[in-house]
């Protein structure tokens, strides 16, 4: 998990050329096992930009160094903010979409944002709820 965030923060870092830090770690699906002396492989992408905030996915792909099969092992999406010099949130440049892949990608990746947003919120006023009880 911890390759995960370095990879998916490498890719957010190169976007908007700055720190960022985690905000959220929204799926993280273990497809298939990971097995001692495999080798791991790791493609991160960019899939939403808002206004301080980008989404990145990341696929883990295991091979077998005996065979040579390759796996799809695991795949998450992670949140990321940048920060400024005094480690404000601020604005990142827009994402270019330039396939249909990448058009499907941020599609997916709004329905995933909208979802944050709403579980959030349903936390929120259940942490509001405790409160008042």
């Amino acid at each position: 998990m911890s390759w995960i965030d370095i990879a998916s923060a490498i890719c957010a870092q190169r976007h908007c050329n700055g720190p960022v830090v985690t905000a959220s770690v929204d799926d993280l699906h273990f497809i298939n096992p990971i097995k001692l002396g495999w080798v791991v492989n790791l493609k991160a992408s960019l899939n939403y930009v808002g206004r301080t905030s980008m989404e990145c996915g990341v696929r883990v792909d295991a091979e077998n160094p005996s065979t040579g099969e390759s796996f799809h092992a695991v795949s998450a999406y992670s949140t990321f903010v940048c920060l400024d010099s005094y480690g404000k949130p601020r604005e990142v440049p827009d994402l270019i979409l330039e396939t249909q892949v990448e058009k499907d990608r941020h599609e997916r990746a709004k329905l995933r944002r909208k979802q944050r947003i709403e579980r959030k919120k349903k936390i929120s006023e259940s942490e509001k709820a405790k409160k008042n009880s």
